[in-house]
């Protein structure tokens, strides 16, 4: 089993990380440090915002140079860390990778509610969610570029955390977990990463109708006294924006009626990874996934999704058809 040396985490602005890797750092006794805050001192120093020292280190390689020989300085010193960061997966080689997701607007929320500096203030939800969306983009532009890697791919983590229900301290326990060897370690050592997902982000790809008999059966209430990290992990897809079912609708089903905020998968297919039949990620999720699909999935679990592009412009061109309108 792999030894890990440290524990880095990286997410989006609002995604909990720093709750997360503050927590970390008491219960196991390990020093925490965090580039998120070095960054935000140099924007302020700069009198700048966080997305405007993003779009600056666009232009100018100094500042991610400072930023990068503090990181790889620290991989290399060979202490246990806790690390908060969003590049330190790209530095450090045996330690932990953990990625924390959330919900845009509840991300957006997060960020709103708390204290702002100078360099960081919004004043709504919805410009919030913009300026989020902008400087992940500008991040993620500016490391593909300048290194050569994709901080949205999954496939660069061990560990995928949805803090969009659950509490700091669940995702604290389940990085634990996972950290021990106590969760996940098959998925972790053969085909990371191992997803911690909130089941109420989950897209269905298969009609409620087939699943009307897990209603009259013991399934959900045995998965309910087992508890969600007893759930046998689900086979789960991802477009690079929506997480699908490729197997273990039934499992997803007992999860939502028993409350669970998160729920154990394994990735099977991302973004133009083939799911079946040839089909990549995102041409499965397009093919399989229709409004009928969502609005009974919702009205049974008592839930709502987003409802997808693809979906709303097939709705649009129906629409338009009936109405004689070419779209």
């Amino acid at each position: 089993m792999t030894v890990r040396q440290s524990i880095v985490l990286n997410g989006d602005l609002g995604s909990g990380k720093s709750t997360v890797s503050i927590e970390l750092s008491r219960r196991l006794g390990l020093r925490r440090i965090s580039v998120g805050d070095l960054y935000r001192e140099m924007a302020q120093q700069r009198q700048m915002t966080a997305l405007q020292l993003n779009l600056h280190a666009e232009l100018d390689q100094a500042v991610d140079g400072y930023v990068d020989q503090l990181q790889q300085d620290i991989a290399n010193s060979g202490e246990q860390l806790i690390v908060d960061s969003r590049l330190a997966w790209h530095f450090f080689s045996s330690a932990l990778k953990v990625h924390m997701i959330t919900e845009p607007t509840e991300a957006a929320r997060r960020v709103l509610a708390r204290p702002s500096g100078p360099a960081e203030s919004y004043t709504s939800i919805e410009e919030a969610r913009t300026k989020l969306r902008e400087r992940s983009e500008s991040e993620r532009g500016r490391f593909i570029l300048r290194y050569g890697v994709d901080k949205a791919k999954l496939r660069n983590y061990d560990l995928i955390c949805d803090s969009t229900r659950a509490s700091a301290m669940e995702v604290v326990d389940y990085v634990i977990a996972a950290f021990t060897g106590a969760l996940g370690a098959e998925i972790l050592r053969d085909s990371p990463p191992l997803l911690l997902l909130d089941p109420g982000r989950v897209f269905p790809t298969q009609g409620i109708e087939n699943l009307r008999g897990s209603w009259e059966s013991d399934f959900a209430e045995q998965v309910q006294q087992a508890g969600q990290a007893a759930l046998e992990p689900l086979s789960i897809g991802y477009t690079g924006e929506h997480f699908f079912v490729v197997d273990g609708h039934r499992r997803l089903s007992a999860a939502l009626r028993s409350g669970f905020t998160l729920i154990p998968a394994r990735l099977t297919a991302e973004v133009d990874e083939p799911v079946v039949a040839g089909l990549s990620a995102v041409d499965f999720f397009r093919t399989e996934v229709e409004l009928s699909t969502l609005y009974d999935w919702e009205a049974a679990h008592g839930i709502r999704l987003p409802i997808p592009a693809h979906v709303l412009h097939r709705a649009d061109t129906v629409l338009a058809s009936e109405a004689g309108v070419t779209p």
